[in-house]
C-alpha cells in the first residue's frame, strides 16, 4: 500500500530502518529500547488485544478499499466437501454425494465473476474462507473466469495454507474469528451457504441473526441443497415452538444449481428492513 498524502512528520518505516542500523550495544539490544510498533513481543501481550483487534480490522479494510472493491458475494461451505474428481477418497458416502456442490460452487463463482468483470472487478467479488472444499471451488471458479477473488483465512491449530486459486494480494489471514466474520459481511451483496460442518453452521446462523435482528440489511441468502439443510435442521420446528417467528423462514431461499442462484440474485427485490427484534 502507498499513501500519497504528505506528512510533516518523519516516516515511521524510516525510523524503524534507522533503529536497526544503530551500533550493537547492551542498550540497543534491550527489549525496552525497541520501537513499540516494531516490537513483536510487545504486540502479542494480552494487554494489547484491543490494538490487535483494531489492526486486523484496519489492514483488510484498507487493502480492499485501496483495491476499489465495493461489494462481495460470500460463499460459506465445508472444507471437507470433495471435488467430483476426488470423491472416491471421501471418508463417507454422504461426503461423496455432496461433491456435486463443489461443482455448483465452482460454476456459480465463475458466472458471478464474469458479471464482476463488467464492473472492473469492483462489484460482486467472490469471497471465501480461503481453504479447501467449497472454498477452493469458489476461488477456482473466479480464477477460471479471469477475475479476482478474496480468501479470508484463519489460523488454526493444524494450519492449512490458502488454496492456490485465491488472488495472492487478496489473501488475508486472521487470528480473531470475530474480525474475520465482520469482513465477510461488511461488503456482502449476497450470502451463499453450501453444505458444511460446525464452521459453516456458525457462519450461517450468525449472519441470519444479524439480518433477523435488523443489524444487517437484507440480502439474498441462499442455501444450496434443500435435502441436506432440511435433514440437519428442522426449520419449521423452530417456528412451531415459537423460538423464531414464522416470517423468519422467509429470510433465506433454497437453491440447487448455480443458474438458479444467479437468477435469484439478479432478480432480487429487497424486502423491508427488519426494524424490530422478533423471538429468537
Amino acid at each position: 500500500m502507498s499513501d500519497t498524502r504528505q506528512s510533516r512528520f518523519r516516516d515511521a518505516l524510516a525510523d524503524k530502518i534507522a533503529a536497526g542500523e544503530l551500533p550493537d550495544t547492551p542498550q540497543t539490544r534491550s527489549r525496552s529500547y525497541r520501537l513499540a510498533f516494531a516490537d513483536e513481543d510487545f504486540l502479542v501481550r494480552d494487554e494489547l488485544r484491543p490494538v490487535r483487534l483494531q489492526l486486523e480490522l484496519l489492514k483488510t479494510e484498507m487493502e480492499l478499499t485501496e483495491r476499489g472493491i465495493e461489494s462481495t458475494i460470500v460463499l460459506f461451505g465445508g472444507a471437507r466437501i470433495p471435488s467430483p474428481a476426488t470423491k472416491d477418497r471421501a471418508r463417507t458416502k454422504t461426503l461423496a454425494e455432496l461433491s456435486r456442490y463443489y461443482d455448483e460452487a465452482r460454476e456459480f463463482a465463475r458466472l458471478m465473476t464474469l458479471k464482476s468483470r463488467e464492473s472492473g472487478c469492483r462489484q460482486n467479488v467472490i469471497a471465501t474462507g480461503g481453504g479447501p472444499g467449497v472454498m477452493e471451488a469458489g476461488n477456482l471458479g473466479a480464477h477460471e473466469a479471469g477475475g479476482i477473488s478474496i480468501g479470508l483465512s484463519i489460523v488454526l491449530p493444524h494450519e492449512q495454507a490458502p488454496n492456490g486459486y485465491v488472488t495472492p494480494d487478496l489473501s488475508f489471514n486472521f487470528h480473531y474469528f470475530a474480525i474475520r466474520k465482520m469482513h465477510f459481511l461488511m461488503r456482502a451483496r449476497a450470502i451463499c451457504v453450501f453444505p458444511g460442518g460446525f464452521g459453516t453452521l456458525d457462519e450461517m446462523f450468525e449472519s441470519l441473526t444479524l439480518i433477523q435482528t435488523g443489524r444487517m440489511e437484507r440480502v439474498p441468502f441462499l442455501l444450496f441443497g434443500r435435502a441436506f439443510w432440511e435433514k440437519v435442521i428442522d426449520w419449521h420446528a423452530l417456528a412451531d415452538a415459537g423460538t423464531i417467528s414464522p416470517e423468519d423462514l422467509d429470510l433465506f431461499r433454497f437453491v440447487e444449481t448455480a443458474a438458479e442462484a444467479m437468477a435469484l440474485i439478479d432478480n432480487w427485490e429487497p424486502a423491508p428492513a427488519r426494524d424490530r427484534i422478533p423471538g429468537r
